[in-house]
């Protein structure tokens, strides 16, 4: 403990888990220990990376730092690692203002395995040693021969076309767009397909360098596990290695800007593809989108859940309802997006008509108005606030570790507050104080319709139109481009995209060496239990009635 500093600890009643705030005192890294008896254990190490252009530089290292490392120098080691795992997560996501690596594991052999693997891949990735990594996992010319076309590909490349032939991702990418025109918010994380091509190694390497350090990372742990052995293994094999001195601006570089209030909502117009055998007609998309606050008032991040339930999710809710009564759109649906530093609320309307947009957002405001003037269903909003807090309460998130879930919820407030880990997941006495609200019949729901639904010229509004060969218009646009920068290559310059292209794919058809693999650590049967699972079953008795569990 002497190479941490103890910023703040505090029991977590209704997690059955003591929370544990830390900073490593060498490196700057933030750390956070949830300590209890679950034995699904979860290790996270995050990034605060803002994009500050559309090129995916953040989906990209992403990807890329997951291609091998200094100690796991296999090209995939995470195919491998699997091979010989127990985990019950294994994966790496990139959202708008942060990228996280979590695992989890009920092994504790297995859970040691994967946790340096991640770790030794975040900050010593074989990507300075290896150009063919971002060439497969971000970009590249591609052209077997000479007179072949010339092409773009990667994996990320692929996987963005794949994601903006979606009319709900570019609902989201533009949404963001509109209201967030001055902020990191406007740009694409995941990367644009029409700008990935843009992005150079060097700048791709130097966003690594600055941004995957200790002093911008985000340390979780999670479950029954020897915290202090964990916490003495990180530092001893990794922090102590890095100085916070290292990267002096890093949290002006990291710091996410809050946009100006609009003084009038935006509009815009934008198109999304379909195919031929598609109707142009009513097939367009509404969506009519405010901002809503920040993530670090707490009371308002639990209350947009429940007023959106009353407003569009309940059956028969009203805002939803008088949509679809005056036929605006054949599906009407909501958003709330409450993992960035402004969240924004959104409500659309899918099959609809262009020509309906004033009346769409007239019908909206009409509703709003009336539940603001005569108040919302108090037992709307109580079935609103008990479909919330039986899932905190339950917490069973299907097939994910709820350990993982809350590691992913905190960021939602840590990311913004170095010193508030704990405000979203230990959110007991919040759902009292709006069952409060509602029960004292302060007007509270209704006041934050009237601030942030109403009245609120931070808002826009966003129409997505079908356009038929649209995608077909758009390669036709990169086929011309590429077409035209190889006219304008030498012989010699040509000859070296084949090269290299070549070169790339000896790189992929090659397997790693024995050595290397040997390198992947796996478990031993001496590793894993004999024994089942018990299986445990509690009677007790309550006010009179027989209780099994």
């Amino acid at each position: 403990m002497s190479r941490y500093e103890l910023v703040h600890s505090e029991r977590l009643d209704d997690l059955n888990s003591d929370g544990v705030l830390l900073r490593h005192k060498k490196s700057g890294a933030r750390l956070v220990l949830l300590s209890n008896d679950d034995e699904n254990k979860v290790f996270s190490i995050g990034f605060r990376t803002p994009p500050y252009n559309d090129t995916g530089l953040q989906h990209i290292v992403e990807h890329t730092v997951l291609c091998g490392s200094r100690k796991y120098p296999v090209k995939d080691p995470f195919v491998e690692l699997c091979k010989g795992s127990l985990n019950t997560f294994l994966n790496a996501m990139t959202y708008p203002d942060k990228t996280v690596y979590p695992v989890a594991s009920c092994n504790m052999a297995d859970f040691k395995n994967i946790m340096d693997v991640y770790m030794d891949a975040v900050f010593y990735p074989n990507i300075y040693k290896r150009e063919e990594i971002f060439m497969q996992e971000g970009w590249h010319y591609e052209l077997d021969n000479a007179e072949d076309e010339l092409k773009y590909n990667g994996v990320v490349y692929n996987e963005m076309k794949g994601a903006y032939s979606s009319p709900d991702e570019l609902l989201s990418r533009y949404t963001f767009q509109s209201l967030f025109p001055d902020t990191t918010y406007s740009c694409e994380s995941g990367g644009d397909p029409e700008k990935i091509p843009e992005l150079t190694r060097e700048e791709y390497l130097e966003y690594h360098r600055n941004f995957y350090h200790p002093a911008n990372s985000y340390i979780y742990l999670y479950g029954d596990m020897d915290m202090e052995e964990r916490l003495r293994y990180l530092d001893e094999q990794y922090l102590s290695a890095f100085d916070k001195a290292d990267v002096p601006g890093i949290e002006d570089e990291s710091a996410i800007g809050i946009q100006k209030t609009f003084e009038r909502p935006a509009y815009v117009e934008h198109d999304y593809a379909v195919t031929e055998d598609e109707p142009l007609e009513n097939n367009a998309y509404l969506s009519y989108n405010t901002v809503v606050g920040t993530s670090l008032d707490a009371k308002l991040y639990l209350a947009m859940q429940v007023l959106d339930y009353a407003l569009v999710m309940a059956p028969g809710a009203g805002l939803k309802q008088a949509l679809i009564d005056n036929g605006i759109g054949t599906d009407v649906y909501s958003s709330y997006e409450n993992s960035i530093l402004q969240p924004v609320y959104s409500v659309i309307a899918r099959g609809a008509s262009a020509e309906q947009k004033e009346e769409f957002v007239r019908i909206i405001k009409d509703v709003l108005k009336h539940m603001a003037e005569e108040g919302i269903d108090r037992d709307t909003l109580l079935a609103g606030i008990n479909v919330y807090e039986f899932r905190y309460r339950e917490a069973d998130f299907g097939q994910f570790p709820k350990g993982l879930m809350y590691g992913l919820q905190l960021m939602d407030s840590w990311l913004y507050d170095d010193n508030e880990p704990f405000m979203h997941i230990n959110a007991g006495t919040t759902f009292d104080e709006l069952k409060r609200e509602v029960n004292s019949g302060s007007g509270y729901f209704e006041n934050i319709i009237r601030e942030y639904l109403l009245d609120n010229n931070h808002a826009s509004l966003l129409v997505l139109n079908p356009k038929a060969n649209l995608t077909q218009s758009r390669e036709k646009q990169v086929s011309d481009r590429l077409a035209a920068y190889k006219a304008s290559l030498t012989d010699e310059q040509i000859e070296d995209i084949v090269k290299s292209t070549a070169a790339l794919k000896k790189y992929q058809e090659e397997p790693s060496s024995q050595e290397e693999l040997k390198t992947i650590p796996m478990l031993s049967i001496s590793d894993i239990k004999k024994e089942a699972a018990p299986l445990h079953i509690d009677e007790n008795e309550s006010n009179g009635v027989k209780v099994i569990r």
